[in-house]
């Protein structure tokens, strides 16, 4: 989710800047500069070797630092622990174990939230929302092709990711939930939704869900084209060490400043697995690439997208909350003040609200932009 890619799918192609806006150095910048090169020529065949992985770590009520598979590397926590509890649970899905982080209450009785990440985050990124929501059972996922998920198969997609979050539904026995969504995760919430309408009680979609205008004269290859470049080019890249990783996120715009903190930090140190001095992101590209696809082409996407556009929408209450400021900091965000007005007219049935002062990460990972989804979350009451 870096140098632009972060969100591939979600990318404004009329907005995208050149890659090598990083100042990095040495090593790093030409290994980037080879992976964005090379990247088109790979092929599903080899990318599925070189991301899937073998999830072995079943650790219950422990940070995150040391529920990490065999053999994976990462720093260690420096700050304060998590004030509601913590666990993991592998939940058994089509094709091996889906990775599942709950924090909160163990409690049924407790408003319960399903959070849904972006296309090459992980369950991290809702790591401030739950801390801002310590009387809220929140449940994230690793999606299947990322974190400690990324060694399930594919195929992958918009639906296939509903299905997996039926199945850690059904196995956590949770009631009807929440369905919270961010980037591309808020598309997967808008089908999952859609295919499992008695699952769900409400939706909040976060800086996604809804498609993108597409400048006039880009082909879906082109868009796509443009988009995962600079994605796959990070995922197929190594390091030699957490440090160096770090300083590599520490260049994104969104991060900048005061936006560079400690659960940015975590987030990105949980990203890395393998062995130094050959780290490398977790996520698997091919996943990427076949999620990006179904954004651009994917038919239940559009099911899901014209029930929403019914009188009634989805039968239950639907709310989009946007950034002002987009992948890169850049203004507008991925929604223009132009499109936002197109959807209230299109959507009736969708609330649609900005968060001021926020990008497409500090929306969720930021304190102003996790403390106003928090504040959406809290307004739900279990049905």
């Amino acid at each position: 989710m870096l140098v632009g890619q972060l969100d591939a799918g979600l990318v404004n192609p009329g907005r995208l800047l050149s890659t090598k806006y990083l100042p990095l150095s040495g090593v790093v910048q030409r290994q980037f500069d080879r992976s964005i090169n090379g990247i088109l020529d790979c092929t599903p065949k080899r990318i599925s070797r070189q991301m899937e992985r073998t999830l072995t770590s079943t650790q219950r009520d422990v940070p995150p630092s040391t529920t990490l598979p065999p053999r994976t590397t990462l720093h260690p926590r420096t700050t304060l622990q998590p004030p509601t509890r913590y666990r993991v649970h592998d939940v058994p899905v089509d094709g091996g174990a889906l990775r599942v982080a709950e924090w909160g209450p163990d409690d049924p009785t407790v408003p319960t939230v399903l959070a849904v990440h972006g296309i090459t985050a992980s369950h991290l990124a809702w790591a401030p929302i739950a801390r801002a929501c310590p009387r809220v059972r929140l449940i994230a996922p690793d999606l299947r092709g990322r974190g400690r998920s990324a060694g399930l198969p594919g195929p992958y997609g918009m639906a296939r990711h509903a299905a997996d979050l039926a199945a850690v539904i059904e196995s956590l026995d949770l009631p009807p939930t929440l369905l919270v969504g961010h980037s591309m995760g808020a598309f997967v919430a808008v089908v999952a939704a859609q295919l499992y309408p008695g699952r769900f009680s409400e939706v909040l979609l976060v800086d996604g869900g809804l498609p993108l205008a597409i400048p006039a004269g880009i082909s879906k290859e082109d868009l796509l084209t443009a988009t995962l470049g600079p994605a796959a080019a990070r995922l197929t890249m190594t390091f030699p060490d957490v440090a160096a990783y770090l300083e590599f996120w520490k260049q994104h715009p969104a991060f900048a400043g005061a936006q560079w903190n400690q659960d940015v930090a975590e987030y990105a140190g949980y990203d890395l697995t393998g062995i130094e001095p050959e780290l490398r992101p977790s996520a698997s590209l091919e996943a990427v690439r076949q999620d990006s696809m179904d954004l651009y082409s994917g038919g239940v996407l559009l099911a899901a997208l014209a029930e929403l556009a019914a009188p009634d929408g989805l039968g239950k209450p639907v709310t989009l909350l946007t950034a002002p400021r987009g992948l890169m900091n850049e203004t507008p965000g991925l929604y223009s003040p132009r499109e936002i007005r197109r959807w209230k007219t299109e959507l009736p049935a969708v609330a649609i609200r900005e968060v001021p002062d926020v990008n497409h990460y500090t929306i969720v990972m930021g304190e102003a932009g996790a403390g106003a989804v928090a504040r959406e979350i809290r307004r739900h009451r279990p049905r």
